[in-house]
């Protein structure tokens, strides 16, 4: 028996179609590795931080927050006018993204 490879090149296609609408989403609350105290929204369960029913996106903060985020202990909040952020990594931020505090932004479209 041999197997024999078909090419549908539309599959890919298909496969990023869920993508399509994610950058233009509001940043939506994740579980966080808990570190201090919980941010403001978020209650510990186990070595977590969980959002609650109105919690707001929040990261780990490392140095100054970036644009649109304020310090809530440990972790940088998502004000309304935030934007996703990363913690950056070296001099420079990723072409689509600019500095903000020891974070890259990502650009307005």
């Amino acid at each position: 028996m041999t197997f024999r490879s078909v090419r549908r090149p539309w599959l890919g296609l298909l496969m990023l179609l869920p993508l399509a609408g994610v950058a233009d989403t509001p940043l939506a609350p994740q579980p966080l590795a808990k570190v201090g105290p919980c941010p403001s929204g978020y209650t510990t369960s186990s070595q977590y931080c969980v959002p609650g029913r109105k919690a707001r996106l929040a990261m780990e903060k490392y140095g100054a927050c970036p644009s649109g985020y304020a310090t809530s202990g440990a972790y940088c909040l998502a004000g309304q006018s935030a934007r996703p952020a990363v913690p950056k990594r070296g001099a420079t931020c990723p072409a689509g993204w600019s500095k903000s505090g020891d974070y890259c932004l990502r650009n307005r479209p």
